[in-house]
């Protein structure tokens, strides 16, 4: 996956704010999003060993990144962030509605005012699930996929014995996350191209804003 590079570094030249990014990896699309923008990124990954090749490949590239690990459901930072963006469908990787629900409002306490919260995940189809459950693939990198329908689970077993899961989400579940987290959708895209969002579409790209907070102020009449 390469689009969705573009697609966050137009949001982080939008934001005007500190930007973060979860699940940072190796650095991906944060250095892209650093070279566009001349600022620095604040990076979270609770893997150390992506956080080493995030470091190598930024000095490489003469970019900042403040890279920290750390786990995404404890989100904490010392300025809020204008934009917070977690490419590359990584909450996926969270199991269950508490974990993803901690992180939403984590992510919504970490935003400053009409600050931004972007992610992509995948839509779960049936049909291609039935015809990669149990086949080898070549890309990206030499793998076996399994599905556990009872768990809503998708494993991801590499021919070097590394193994990672998934957890697919349907579009009603996002929504309802950011709806306890306080946070309103702006766009629900079905590509990085701005697609509009359809039933065929097979990638949820959100972009999401916490409202400003409007206080009332009622006048007492003497």
């Amino acid at each position: 996956m390469t689009a969705d590079v573009a697609f966050y570094v137009e949001l982080a030249r939008e934001a005007n704010g500190p930007l973060v990014e979860l699940a940072i990896g190796n650095g991906r699309v944060a250095i892209p999003v650093a070279q566009a923008t001349g600022r620095r990124v604040i990076g979270i990954d609770s893997s150390p060993s992506m956080l080493a090749q995030a470091r190598a490949r930024a000095a490489k590239a003469s970019v900042q990144l403040d890279l920290r690990e750390g786990d995404m459901r404890d989100l904490a930072l010392e300025e809020p962030a204008a934009l917070i963006y977690c490419p590359f469908r990584a909450l996926l990787h969270l199991p269950t509605w508490a974990d993803r629900r901690r992180t939403f409002e984590r992510v919504a306490a970490s935003l400053r005012p009409e600050g931004r919260f972007a992610w992509n995940a995948f839509a779960f189809d049936h049909r291609i699930a039935a015809r990669l459950d149990g086949q080898h693939q070549e890309k990206p990198v030499p793998h076996t996929i399994h599905y556990s329908v009872g768990d809503n689970r998708i494993d991801i077993t590499l021919d070097g014995g590394g193994k990672s899961s998934l957890w697919p989400a349907t579009k009603n579940e996002w929504l309802g996350l950011l709806d306890v987290a306080g946070l309103q959708v702006e766009a629900l895209y079905g590509g990085f191209a701005h697609e509009p969002f359809a039933d065929d579409s097979q990638e949820y790209v959100f972009v999401a804003r916490r409202p400003r907070v409007t206080l009332l102020v009622s006048a007492t009449r003497s």
